[in-house]
């Protein structure tokens, strides 16, 4: 059973629209606790609403991708598919 913080970040995610991103630290400001960015990754690696709650729609404040339960690659093929244009990691460069 999701916490009440969990249901207002499972909420404030709820909201981001197809082929958008924002930031764990976006929606722990959203949610009001605007310190919690990494409680809100651990809410999202939680959520049991998958794809309703779209949890792949949150990444980094410095626009890398961030984590996601089904894995990185899942993660980007979802965000390509919705046409959201991933900058490459370091890792990605050389």
């Amino acid at each position: 059973m999701a916490t009440e913080f969990e249901k207002k970040v499972y909420l404030a995610v709820s909201g981001i629209p197809k082929g958008e991103v924002r930031s764990y630290k976006w929606v722990a400001k959203a949610v009001g606790r605007p310190g919690s960015a990494r409680a809100v990754g651990n809410a999202l690696n939680r959520n049991p609403y998958a794809p309703t709650v779209p949890c792949h729609r949150v990444v980094k404040s410095d626009g890398s991708i961030g984590g996601y339960s089904k894995g990185i690659k899942s993660k980007k093929k979802l965000l390509k598919r919705e046409g959201v244009l991933l900058r490459p990691s370091t890792s990605e460069l050389g």
